[in-house]
């Protein structure tokens, strides 16, 4: 049975804009994104949106729904009161092009930075062999879909807009991980350059990536923390780092 749901949608450009009030027809098992179509095809047709698969797997329709972020694509209708007010807005830490449209290049620009996968030389391709174990392992951080609703809420650079040329973000963190679990990935440097380029250090674990994480992907428990003790241990571990000094002394003494 259908009924008019109240909505606040946030219209405007990264210089101004704010929030205008609809009221618009909902009918049984639609979601969010259902409902932002309606009023593009009954009373708003400039609305801007980006979506594409409505099904939880392009990532796209990604903005922020009564304050939270979430795929509009898969935020149901029936999850609210038919007398309550929904407000839909853009994702707040990426400046906004126009109406619930954010500017991800941010992301994209971060994704670059990162080495990418280096096999031994010595193993021809085709060769490769993994134990089913080790592909587990990093098996559920290859389901992102790069909504980057867990990059959206991560107060590091939600808040600090400063923190952005040093911070990568749990997006980035998750595929370092991946890469420095997989056994056949040749860099040893993936925790260094975690701690020193994409600004591990600054991530303080409170999980509002993994909370928002509509693939539910545990970024904090798998990958960062791990991550984290990863680089404690190399850095701070007693036997390691007498390791470093025994190796290192004949080269500096000239003697063996």
């Amino acid at each position: 049975m259908g009924y008019k749901a109240k909505f606040r949608v946030y219209r405007g450009d990264g210089e101004q804009g704010g929030l205008e009030n609809y009221e618009v027809d909902v009918n049984e098992g639609e979601v969010v994104l259902d409902i932002i179509h309606r009023l593009q095809a009954t009373q708003t047709p400039d609305l801007a949106v980006r979506w594409n698969c409505k099904a939880g797997k392009c990532g796209s329709c990604s903005a922020e729904v009564n304050g939270k972020p979430r795929l509009l694509c898969m935020t149901r209708m029936s999850t609210f009161e038919e007398n309550e007010t929904i407000t839909v807005t853009p994702m707040r830490t990426f400046p906004v092009i126009r109406d619930l449209v954010t500017n991800v290049s941010f992301n994209y620009t971060k994704a670059r930075q990162i080495p990418a996968f280096a096999p031994p030389a010595d193993i021809k391709a085709g060769d490769y062999r993994m134990q089913q174990l080790d592909v587990e392992r990093s098996q559920e951080f290859r389901k992102c879909i790069e909504c980057f609703l867990c990059q959206n809420t991560c107060h590091v650079v939600r808040d600090h807009e400063e923190n952005k040329e040093a911070f990568s973000g749990p997006r980035f963190f998750i595929r370092a991980a991946e890469l420095d679990m997989h056994p056949l990935d040749a860099r040893t440097d993936r925790k260094s350059f975690a701690q020193a380029e994409q600004g591990l250090g600054m991530c303080n674990i409170t999980k509002c990536c993994t909370d928002v994480c509509p693939e539910h992907i545990k970024i904090t428990d798998n990958a960062i923390i791990p991550m984290k003790e990863r680089v404690v241990d190399t850095k701070y571990d007693p036997v390691v780092f007498i390791g470093k000094i025994l190796r290192r002394k004949p080269r500096e003494t000239g003697k063996i």
